[in-house]
């Protein structure tokens, strides 16, 4: 274990008060909770392999590890974030998470899953059960940010009734904005 993945004992009060306070999803299949510092472990790859591709990576461990955090922060600085996926057994899948990072022009519903997660609907699952949290956030002004190459990103946000929309303005690798309209596919 890396020292900055310890969890110190005095805050552990302070971290059940925040697990809490943010929602837990539950679906037929899986369990969308607060990430806990224990899930980096089987997390960590989707950053630093090849897996990372689609979203700028692969990452040195340090930047990796930033943006978890990025990603977690959410939910103190804007009151949505990443959940951490899990199957009924608890074992970790990956994340979804309604977040806006820095330079992203609207709020984004994205997925991240681990290699073995993937090719068992947990993303299309999990980004599903999260829809009615980003409409209640933002109405119909929320995307997902997915690489034009990124084809199975892309049949999970129009299974979910987004449309093809724009270029990622501050972008140069071909990310295109797709945009949740409740007009669109299942959406309505």
């Amino acid at each position: 274990m890396t020292p900055w993945t310890n969890r110190p004992i005095k805050t552990l009060d302070q971290i059940k008060a925040l697990q809490n306070a943010v929602p837990v999803i539950e679906t037929d299949r899986l369990i969308l909770r607060l990430p806990r510092i224990d899930d980096w472990a089987v997390l960590e790859p989707i950053w630093t392999t090849d897996r990372s591709i689609h979203i700028g990576g692969p990452f040195t461990p340090e930047a990796a590890w930033l943006d978890f955090n990025q990603l977690v922060a959410g939910w103190v600085l804007r009151g949505h974030g990443a959940l951490t996926i899990c199957t009924r057994d608890g074992a970790v899948q990956g994340m979804v998470l309604l977040g806006h990072e820095f330079g992203d022009p609207d709020p984004e519903l994205g997925w991240l899953l681990t290699e073995a997660a993937e090719g068992h609907g947990y993303a299309t699952e999990a980004a599903s059960a999260l829809l009615p949290l980003c409409r209640n956030i933002y109405g119909d002004a929320f995307v997902s940010y997915i690489a034009e190459a990124n084809t199975p990103s892309i049949r999970i946000a129009e299974k979910l009734g987004a449309v093809k929309g724009t270029p990622h303005p501050r972008r140069t690798d071909d990310v295109v904005a797709y945009r949740y309209t409740s007009k669109g596919g299942s959406n309505d």
